[in-house]
C-alpha cells in the first residue's frame, strides 16, 4: 500500500487540469443534484471545481454552493465571480421556484472530503466517514485517522485507524470509497496548525495579494458589486473560511468570513 504523500506532483498546468476533471465520489439528490449538474460545467470554465451543492432552510431557502480552485483557495472576489456566472443559469432553469438566498462558500478547514485527492491530502488527519453500505461488522459510520490510500477513483481503498473502536473491535479498517456517502475532516489542533502554515506560506509566496484580517472581514458594498479601490483591488489567497451570500437575481449582500463551512 502506497502512502499518498510520496506520490510525485504533476507540473502545475497538468495538475490543475487533472484536479478540475477529477470526479467526485459523492452525488447530491433531488433539486441539489440538478443544481450540481447545471453549475458544474460553469465552474470548470471559470477554473473552479464544485465541492457540493445543498438546499438548506435557514430563515428561508438557502442554496449553498461550495467551491474552490484546484489549489484549494477561494477569495471573496471569486465568490462574486461564481455568483455572477451561475445566477443566470439558475434563473433560466428555475429549479428553485421560491425566493432563496444564494450562498457561495469555501470548503472550510474541517472540509468535506468528496474526491480521492481530498483524502490524499488528509493523510494523518482525523475524519468522520459514513458509507452507503455497512462493512462485514455491520458498521457504516467510522471516525479515525486517515493512514493510507490505495487505488484511484471509485476503486480507491482507504485505511482508517479508528478512534471510535471499542476494545473488542479492530482498530484498522479498510473502507471502499465507492460506497462513500459522506466524509468530513474533524477540527483538530493538528488540522488548524496545518491550515495556518499553509496560509503563511501563501502570504510569503504572494505578498502583493494579501490583506489584513480586518480588511477581509469589513463588508464592502457597491451598486450591484463589491467596491474596488486601491485598498481592495488585490485578491487575497484564502485557503479556507470564505462564505458569501447573494440575493437571487440581485447584487451581493454583506460578505462575511467564517472559520469553517457555512451551515
Amino acid at each position: 500500500m502506497q502512502d499518498a504523500r510520496n506520490t510525485h506532483p504533476l507540473p502545475t498546468t497538468q495538475q490543475n487540469e487533472a484536479a478540475l476533471d477529477e470526479a467526485r465520489l459523492i452525488a447530491e439528490t433531488g433539486i441539489a443534484a440538478r443544481v450540481a449538474h447545471l453549475i458544474d460545467p460553469v465552474l470548470k470554465q471559470l477554473g473552479f471545481r464544485l465541492v457540493r451543492a445543498r438546499l438548506l432552510q435557514q430563515n428561508g431557502p438557502v442554496l449553498q454552493i461550495m467551491a474552490e480552485r484546484p489549489d484549494g483557495t477561494i477569495t471573496i472576489e471569486d465568490c462574486e465571480e461564481i455568483s455572477q456566472a451561475v445566477s443566470p443559469e439558475l434563473d433560466v432553469s428555475d429549479l428553485i421556484t421560491s425566493e432563496y438566498r444564494l450562498e457561495i462558500s469555501s470548503p472550510g478547514v474541517d472540509r468535506p472530503l468528496v474526491r480521492v485527492s481530498d483524502f490524499a491530502r488528509a493523510i494523518d488527519h482525523e475524519a468522520r466517514i459514513e458509507l452507503t453500505q455497512p462493512l462485514e461488522n455491520g458498521r457504516k459510520r467510522f471516525r479515525g485517522l486517515i493512514r493510507a490510500l490505495e487505488g484511484e477513483g471509485n476503486d480507491a481503498l482507504l485505511t482508517l485507524e479508528r478512534t471510535d473502536a471499542r476494545p473488542d473491535e479492530t482498530t484498522h479498517v479498510t473502507l471502499p470509497l465507492r460506497h462513500l456517502d459522506e466524509a468530513k475532516l474533524m477540527l483538530t489542533e493538528a488540522l488548524i496548525r496545518q491550515s495556518l502554515r499553509a496560509g503563511k506560506l501563501q502570504q510569503t509566496e504572494h505578498p502583493q495579494q494579501t490583506q489584513t484580517a480586518e480588511e477581509l472581514e469589513r463588508p464592502r458594498r457597491g451598486p450591484g458589486r463589491f467596491r474596488t479601490d486601491a485598498k481592495t483591488k488585490a485578491k487575497p489567497l484564502t485557503p479556507a473560511g470564505i462564505q458569501t451570500s447573494f440575493k437571487k437575481g440581485g447584487g451581493p449582500t454583506k460578505p462575511r468570513t467564517a472559520n469553517s463551512e457555512g451551515e
